[in-house]
């Protein structure tokens, strides 16, 4: 009996459920919140924290000699023009100025001169000056009628016509002449009618230089025609402007 016995009372151990242990109470305090959960608290521990350092300088201290002044940079460009700006006041009026030194009084130079011929002429000669009979303005006599040449007394700038009347199948040729180069022509060919011709020039003239008209003949002959009724030949010249002024 004592075989199965045994083998009960060592099943019982193996078949029941062994008694449990109950939990342990966690001890709470007084002060400790009542709103917080059943369960232990876990406390941990809150790191230590150093203190921010900051550096203050007081610039006042450190501050040092003024530095000397460096070179001047380069000038840069030059920017877009503004508006114009309003007109300014008027400014006052000035002092009157002193009196000038009396001078003379401002002459004006005048030379002008117009002549004519009422002549025929045929020339017989190579060259052959043109001479006037006929005086229309000759002031303070600068044209010289015995020769037919204008001298220059006031210097400046002048003008000069020349008109001519050509005759009938034969050459009409002049020069129109300053000192002795020959400035301007007048010409006509042969024809069976007559007609006029003109000439106009400006020059410069200094003082005594001479203008006038010359025949030029070649292998024709060479004729201007007038008559003693009427002028067909002129000659004019004037002041235009003198060099010193």
């Amino acid at each position: 009996m004592s075989g199965p016995l045994l083998a009960v009372v060592l099943l019982l151990p193996l078949g029941g459920a062994l008694p449990s242990r109950a939990p342990p109470r966690l001890c709470r305090r007084c002060c400790d919140d009542l709103g917080q959960s059943e369960g232990p608290t876990v406390h941990s521990a809150t790191p230590y924290q150093m203190p921010e350092i900051r550096t203050y300088i007081n610039m006042t201290i450190l501050k040092g000699d003024k530095g000397d002044r460096g070179d001047r940079g380069t000038p840069g460009k030059a920017g877009q023009d503004g508006p114009p700006g309003a007109r300014g006041p008027i400014g006052f009026k000035g002092s009157k100025g002193q009196a000038g030194a009396p001078r003379e009084a401002c002459k004006i130079q005048y030379s002008a001169f117009s002549v004519g011929r009422r002549k025929a002429l045929h020339s017989t000669d190579y060259y052959q000056p043109l001479v006037f009979d006929t005086v229309f303005v000759n002031l303070e006599e600068h044209f010289n009628m015995f020769e037919g040449k204008f001298y220059c007394a006031v210097p400046g700038v002048y003008f000069f016509n020349l008109n001519v009347h050509t005759w009938n199948l034969k050459e009409t040729y002049l020069h129109l002449m300053h000192n002795e180069q020959k400035a301007a022509i007048v010409y006509a060919q042969p024809s069976d009618r007559s007609i006029m011709q003109s000439q106009g020039i400006m020059l410069l003239l200094g003082r005594d230089d001479k203008v006038w008209a010359r025949l030029y003949k070649r292998e024709r002959e060479n004729a201007v025609y007038s008559d003693d009724a009427d002028v067909y030949v002129t000659f004019s010249g004037f002041l235009v402007k003198p060099s010193a002024e």
